[in-house]
């Protein structure tokens, strides 16, 4: 048997999975990379499955987005490793059979934080973390948890901002940003204010804690 295949699907091409490809690469992972027009592969045991962000609503309905649901929900039933980011976090919870809807206290885009929950500082995912975490923030729509599920985070807008289902992680935030995607991102967020000190800061105090979630999340992606 190969290396673990890990199956990346995107939505636009300025959001991609970042520090978690780079990482996933190092550990001699098969990355699969699938763009919005490209069809949606099968799952076999050996595949890990990253859900990625986007502008789109699982409220709309699209027939491409249902389709994704649809993927997420084999791949739960299986037991694959799955990490849904934003948008994918919206879509791990459809599949889940919990309510996504567009958020009443309005957008939360940029530079902010989240508070972990005390079972997730034990988590595989965020052990070693901490008790918050500064992350980018560029969404709209939030979700219920999904019945079963294992509360991971919150922000003081949106309490529901991460879950635990089985091997399946839901993040409504972003940790997976590196430099190029801030500085492409800076523009249409507009934050961080200082995107250079931003980064000196990802690159410096955050630097360590960052690699930790990556280098934990490709573990439980490569099972």
């Amino acid at each position: 048997m190969g290396p673990p295949r890990l199956v990346v699907v995107e939505h636009v091409e300025n959001e991609g999975p970042g520090l978690i490809a780079q990482v996933a690469d190092e550990c001699g992972m098969n990355i699969r990379r699938v763009g919005a027009s490209d069809p949606l592969p099968d799952l076999d045991p050996a595949t890990a499955l990253v859900v990625m962000g986007g502008p789109m609503s699982v409220c709309d309905g699209e027939p491409r987005l249902g389709a994704e649901v649809a993927l997420l929900h084999d791949a739960l039933t299986r037991g694959l490793p799955v990490l849904g980011v934003c948008l994918g976090a919206q879509l791990l919870a459809s599949a889940c059979g919990a309510r996504v809807y567009h958020g009443e206290r309005g957008q939360e885009v940029g530079l902010g934080s989240v508070t972990l929950t005390v079972p997730a500082r034990d988590d595989p995912l965020f052990a070693g973390c901490g008790e918050s975490l500064d992350v980018l923030h560029w969404h709209g729509d939030t979700f219920d948890l999904p019945r079963g599920a294992c509360h991971l985070a919150s922000s003081e807008l949106y309490p529901n901002q991460g879950f635990r289902m089985g091997c399946a992680y839901a993040l409504q935030f972003h940790l997976e940003v590196d430099a190029a995607l801030l500085l492409d991102w800076s523009p249409q967020i507009g934050s961080p204010p200082d995107p250079a000190a931003w980064l000196r800061r990802t690159e410096g105090e955050r630097a360590g804690i960052l690699r930790r979630w990556a280098e934990q999340a490709v573990r439980i992606l490569a099972g």
